[in-house]
């Protein structure tokens, strides 16, 4: 997908990148298959795993457009760029990934709070600006919508200084070169125009957009700790597998201390324990 985004310079080679992308896709759809057929008598437990349904929705989307030729074509063409979420596939395939993934996806809850959070101070300062500096400044803050868009651009630092001092010395005399015209209503606001947009950015940038950044890191958090537990059961069933009462060339009270381990790990529950213990004293 990324060398046809080049498509004069390979214009001679497009036979075959059609050919390797058709082959790819064969490749991903033997996968879903042998994934499929490995849950045996119970094929449908395949799509009890998030991940396999991730993967096998890339797949069929990349096959849409083979299978609806009579589409319009610029449809078709969208489903034919749907191939390039096959780089999605990478999730999948590398555990870190999948951490991350997952960790984002859990920190989505929170993350809408957040966000709503975000809004209400948007809002509120988007509609003081309109009143405030709307006739000295109409390119950033005529109206409420224009008003919001512009605090987001200050709100990601970029530039935010010159809407500042466009309110703070006036239309007149700062950023409206070239286009004196929208200047019908200078006013200059030295001091409060420098608190109204020190105090946005403090609170919008350096304490909300902050918060994100913290539920992330706390959802990251949780998602190792869950994938540390998976791992740390998966070894204790390992154990209670291969443990075996009375073989080993334990002593009785060595296999009942192993399987007491086993119960505080939560590997076992208190009826595995009774009955293994049970079967160890005879």
């Amino acid at each position: 997908m990324g060398i046809q985004t080049y498509e004069r310079q390979v214009t001679h080679i497009a036979h075959i990148l059609e050919q390797l992308d058709i082959i790819v896709l064969l490749i991903f759809t033997v996968e879903v298959f042998i994934k499929v057929f490995a849950e045996g008598t119970k094929p449908l437990n395949y799509f009890k795993d998030p991940w396999n349904i991730f993967d096998f929705s890339i797949v069929a989307v990349c096959y849409l457009a083979f299978v609806t030729p009579d589409l319009d074509a610029s449809f078709i063409a969208v489903l034919r760029l749907a191939r390039i979420l096959r780089v999605f596939k990478l999730v999948t395939a590398i555990p870190k990934l999948q951490l991350l993934v997952g960790a984002l996806l859990r920190s989505i809850p929170s993350m809408g709070y957040v966000g709503v959070l975000l809004f209400l101070l948007f809002y509120i300062y988007a509609a003081m600006a309109v009143f405030i500096y709307g006739d000295n400044d109409p390119v950033h803050f005529e109206n409420l919508h224009l008003a919001m868009l512009s605090l987001f651009r200050v709100v990601t630092l970029e530039d935010w200084t010159d809407i500042m001092y466009i309110n703070m010395y006036g239309c007149d005399q700062y950023g409206y070169d070239g286009i004196e015209e929208l200047c019908t209503n200078p006013s200059a606001s030295p001091i409060g125009a420098a608190l109204f947009f020190v105090s946005f950015v403090l609170i919008g940038t350096m304490v909300i957009m902050n918060l994100f950044i913290g539920v992330i890191m706390t959802s990251m958090e949780e998602a190792k700790q869950e994938a540390n537990q998976d791992t740390a059961l998966g070894r204790n069933q390992k154990r209670v597998e291969a443990l075996q009462p009375g073989t080993g060339g334990k002593s009785k009270a060595e296999e009942i201390k192993e399987i007491k381990e086993l119960l505080d790990s939560g590997a076992i529950n208190e009826d595995d324990y009774e009955k293994m213990k049970r079967e160890i004293i005879g």
